[in-house]
């Protein structure tokens, strides 16, 4: 296998340096939007030597090659809404920037087989396909190149492969979504949750459905492509638990805070023998931990590995220029044939049971029992109060309160969870958010 991985090397080595020294290398962008015609701009801006752009592809050209951004394309250029002109072209290096499965997969196999390197910022896709893909380009001599996929500027991705990879990393932690971090860290200052949703839709940061977003599927596939690098466990996305944070009020962080913490979407995995523990979901913070510090947009991601410790990798994580910078960088590898770290990983089952401290939070019409009531039905399962907050000023019969438990795991909370909530004092579903501390263990 060593012998078999040094020839393909080697192979795409000569096939690279043949490429630079005869013609440099011909790039086609597919897509030109945020981050497309970021890229584009610094392409045109910083003049690479030996990188050309020669095609752009986008559903409804023409629309695209009159917005200002267009302006700084080189007039070579070749602007299509016909995929077979890159397909089909002598370029050497494709640009994947449309994103999600189809038909993103399709082209990228073909560019792929027909011996051009890809360089994408795609997540679903290698989240989803990731593994096949890079067995796909080694077959072919070519390169697949994604570090724009997560933490946009922030290169986490080509840190883990060339930084760390001599480490054993064993557990991984961070925001690695910009909106929800924005959403949330605004509402830390008090506002709502639909008025900063609206916000963040209005600049761009949320789409018209937020919903990959603020339900965590955008931070799920980003942690499935941490851990194969990362844990170098590959994982079913769809195995992955994950909550939304629509459920999350302004009264929350204001009981957060008497905890010492603030609330952050916090996608995490660890590696227990042949399973990991992964979850992504908004959680309680201690603000002493870094990631109670990202504030806005930016992106955090900590790694713990055997030998070197804990590391931080935090950044810009959205928006174009920060995005298209992890971008062309990926493309500068590929053009000088840097040959990223790729260590071996194994399918692993996916859980999301954790033990960890935990916060309950209630909206009651008040009436005597009702402690008692939520204290037998947590002791029932076997977990046990640790404090209790309530905040003057709430009336009677709409009043919030505060539960929080000593650690025990996911699926006892949750089947306590399930009997309160069926209380006829419940005015609405209780909310459950673990509460994120450096002892946390999986079980």
């Amino acid at each position: 296998m060593a012998t078999k991985a040094k020839k393909q090397a080697a192979r795409i080595a000569k096939k690279a340096a043949k490429k630079s020294a005869d013609r440099g290398v011909k790039v086609a962008l597919l897509g030109f939007g945020t981050v497309g015609s970021s890229v584009a701009k610094v392409l045109a801006t910083a003049k690479f030597s030996g990188i050309e752009l020669t095609h752009i592809f986008n559903r409804n050209v023409a629309r695209k090659r009159d917005t200002a951004a267009a302006k700084a394309v080189p007039a070579s250029v070749v602007w299509t809404e016909n995929i077979d002109d890159v397909l089909k072209s002598n370029v050497d290096v494709v640009v994947e920037l449309m994103g999600g499965l189809n038909p993103a997969e399709g082209w990228i196999r073909k560019a792929l087989s027909s011996g051009k390197s890809v360089v994408t910022a795609n997540k679903q896709l290698i989240a989803y396909r990731g593994a096949s893909l890079e067995r796909l380009a080694a077959q072919h001599g070519v390169h697949l190149v994604y570090g724009a996929a997560v933490a946009g500027g922030v290169p986490v991705i080509p840190g883990m492969q060339q930084g760390l990879g001599g480490d054993k990393l064993t557990r991984l932690s961070g925001i690695v979504n910009g909106t929800c971090n924005y959403i949330l860290s605004r509402m830390e200052s008090g506002a709502d949750y639909a008025t900063v949703l609206a916000d963040a839709q209005h600049l761009g940061y949320a789409e018209a459905d937020p919903s990959a977003d603020v339900d965590g599927y955008d931070a799920r596939a980003k942690l499935c492509i941490l851990s194969r690098i990362a844990l170098r466990s590959e994982l079913d996305p769809d195995a992955v638990a994950t909550q939304s944070i629509s459920a999350v009020e302004a009264i929350d962080f204001a009981y957060a805070k008497e905890l010492n913490c603030t609330i952050r979407q916090v996608s995490r995995a660890q590696v227990d023998g042949s399973v990991v523990h992964a979850r992504v979901a908004p959680m309680l913070v201690p603000l002493t931990s870094p990631m109670a510090w990202s504030h806005g947009t930016h992106n955090m991601v900590v790694t713990s590995g055997d030998f070197g410790g804990d590391v931080v990798f935090s950044g810009h994580g959205a928006g174009g220029e920060p995005t298209a910078v992890a971008v062309v960088s990926d493309l500068l590898a590929v053009v000088h044939n840097s040959t990223a770290v790729r260590l071996p990983a194994r399918k692993r089952a996916v859980t999301g049971e954790f033990l960890a401290p935990h916060y309950l939070r209630f909206v009651v019409d008040d009436k005597p029992g009702i402690v008692s009531a939520i204290a037998g039905a947590l002791a029932k399962v076997g977990a046990n109060i640790d404090s209790l907050l309530q905040r003057p000023g709430y009336p009677k019969h709409k009043l919030p309160f505060v539960v929080t438990t000593e650690p025990c795991l996911t699926s006892t909370i949750e089947k306590a969870m399930n009997s309160i909530a069926r209380l006829d004092c419940m005015l609405e579903r209780p909310l459950c958010l673990q509460i994120l501390v450096p002892e946390d263990k999986p079980e």
